[in-house]
C-alpha cells in the first residue's frame, strides 16, 4: 500500500504525481500494490492510513511526503505511534543514498522504517528523486525484512 501524505492533494489543489510513481517502482521490484490513500498532514489522517494497511495485512506500506522540518511535516511522529519496532539503519541508509544522490529533501528526511505487527512500514521524502533513490535502496532491503517477518529467511 502507498500512503501518499499531502494537503494539496487532499484538497484537489494539486495533481498526485508520486504515488503512481512508488507503485510502478513498487510493480517493478514484484510486489503487488493494492491501493493508494492519500492523506492529510494530521497525524490522525496518517496513523488511520497506516492502521488500515497493518490491519489489512500488507507486507509493506509506503509513505511519501510530510517527513521534512515543518509545522505540518509529521508523518515520523504519526507512524512511531503504530511502529512496534524501529529500523534505524535502514532509515539512514535511505537518508544517505538520497543525500548522496543530490536529493536534498531525502537527506534531511526524519522518516523513519520499523515493524508494526507484520507489515514493514517506510517514511520517503515527497520528491521524485527521492522516491526513485529511496526506493532504488529499498528494493534490495524489503524482501529479507519480509521473509524475516513471515519466518522464511535462512540463517
Amino acid at each position: 500500500m502507498v500512503v501518499i501524505v499531502d494537503d494539496r492533494v487532499t484538497h484537489s489543489e494539486h495533481e498526485d504525481t508520486t504515488g503512481p510513481l512508488v507503485t510502478e517502482l513498487l510493480e517493478e521490484a514484484g510486489f503487488i500494490v493494492d491501493g493508494t490513500v492519500v492523506a492529510s498532514g494530521e497525524t490522525v489522517d496518517i496513523r488511520n492510513a497506516l492502521n488500515t494497511a497493518v490491519i489489512g495485512g500488507v507486507d509493506l506500506v509506503v509513505t511519501v511526503g510530510g517527513t521534512g522540518v515543518s509545522p505540518r511535516d509529521v508523518t515520523p511522529e504519526a507512524t512511531l505511534g503504530v511502529l512496534d519496532q524501529q529500523i534505524p539503519g535502514i532509515a539512514e541508509a535511505i537518508r544517505s543514498s538520497g543525500l548522496a544522490a543530490g536529493a536534498v529533501d531525502a537527506g534531511v528526511s526524519r522518516g523513519l522504517v520499523g515493524i508494526s505487527g507484520s507489515t514493514l512500514v517506510v517514511n520517503l521524502a515527497r520528491s521524485r528523486m527521492a522516491v526513485r533513490d529511496g526506493m532504488a535502496t529499498l528494493s534490495a532491503l524489503v524482501p529479507h525484512v519480509i521473509e524475516e517477518l513471515s519466518g522464511l529467511a535462512q540463517n
